[in-house]
């Protein structure tokens, strides 16, 4: 039996043509950001948004690595689990992008071609929201039924895995690598900016799980550097007329700034792989930023990229689901408090039966 397994990630731009069409599609997503008349607002909103992202693309090479990062880390992986698990092998690698190429449509036709028959749905965020794993499963099953697939796979699904020992530790080996840059005797004062992708606070004030599990990664993270650092959490690229999560990392370096810290890593705690955030936000705008304010040692950790830990850390969390038969996590089928999307939490012919909760009932 050929196992399929699908990375699901938000995408980016391969070039800086692609840059209007992402940007129309992420504003066309009501799952992630609800805007009055989406379907005006949005396009004039990317339109609008367009000359300025493309020049952070042309600084950064003209496009996004994303693609090319997340193929190394699921030729990796894959090459690991055909060992791991050669009962479920061979096992082939797909990639599915929200918002660029290759799409879930993409991904499915490929599927088919490849004659799979029993399919895992990988998220690459490892901490779960509505408006990232949530919104790509949801487009997934959607293209299935578009291109006529919905009937011809079993699906399940690893929605989380944001304290995976494997991935806790490559972060681990991330925030040192970074701490080496710093003169040894100052490393010990070194203060952990963690930052992660914001949310809208709608979604925070319905009950979405993001923040809570980001906060988890972060305490996991920091015990098992031994709890020797200063550290706090911030939440960068807000994006569109509404309220979201703070403090934000400028914010927050602004603030640290005018408290005297000199030295500040940050680190992208909710990110495995390059792509603007990392390279143009954190590396070019929040670093110019800290050093006008007079953070003169403001560096930033690796990111994961093609860490040989955290690629073996990919490969043992499909083998242990794989293993274990498991169809999705226990928390996949519980909705948000505040949940009002019927599509939610669902899966597509699931491999084994699991449990979702209903809608909430209506409030009076």
């Amino acid at each position: 039996m050929t196992t399929g397994i699908v990375l699901l990630n938000l995408g980016g731009p391969r070039d800086l043509d692609e840059v209007e069409p992402f940007l129309v599609k992420l504003f066309a997503d009501r799952e992630i950001i609800k805007l009055p008349w989406q379907s005006i607002l949005g396009p004039f909103i990317a339109r609008r948004r367009t000359p300025a992202v493309r020049e952070l693309y042309r600084a950064i090479g003209g496009g996004s690595p994303l693609l090319s990062w997340t193929q190394r880390q699921a030729a990796g992986m894959v090459e690991r689990l055909d060992r791991l698990s050669p009962e479920t092998a061979p096992h082939l690698p797909f990639v599915a992008f929200r918002y660029a190429a290759p799409s879930s449509e993409d991904a499915l036709v490929a599927m088919a071609e490849a004659g799979v028959e029993r399919a895992v749905a990988f998220t690459q965020y490892p901490q779960f929201s509505c408006a990232t794993t949530g919104s790509s499963l949801n487009e997934l099953w959607r293209a299935a039924d578009r291109v006529g697939l919905a009937d011809r796979f079993s699906w399940s699904v690893i929605d989380r895995w944001y304290l995976h020992p494997g991935f806790i530790e490559a972060m681990v080996q991330r925030v040192r690598e970074g701490l080496e840059g710093y003169p040894e005797e100052e490393r010990g004062d070194v203060l952990l900016l963690f930052s992660a992708h914001s949310l809208p606070l709608e979604m925070v004030k319905r009950g979405d799980p993001y923040i809570r599990e980001v906060s988890a990664t972060v305490d996991a993270v920091v015990e098992a550097l031994g709890g020797r650092h200063p550290f706090t959490l911030s939440w960068q690229s807000e994006v569109g007329p509404v309220a979201w999560m703070g403090p934000s990392t400028e914010r927050t370096i602004a603030d640290l700034a005018s408290m005297g810290v000199k030295n500040a890593l940050v680190v992208p705690i909710a990110f495995t792989s390059d792509h603007i955030e990392t390279l143009s936000e954190l590396d070019i705008e929040l670093a110019e930023q800290a050093h006008a304010a007079g953070m003169t040692g403001f560096r930033r950790a690796p990111a994961l990229n093609d860490h040989p830990g955290f690629i073996d850390a990919m490969a043992d969390i499909v083998h242990r689901h794989l293993s274990t038969r498991e169809v999705c996590s226990p928390l996949y089928g519980v909705r948000c408090g505040g949940c009002t999307n019927a599509a939610c939490r669902n899966i597509l012919r699931p491999a084994t039966p699991y449990t979702r909760l209903p809608l909430p009932a209506a409030r009076g």
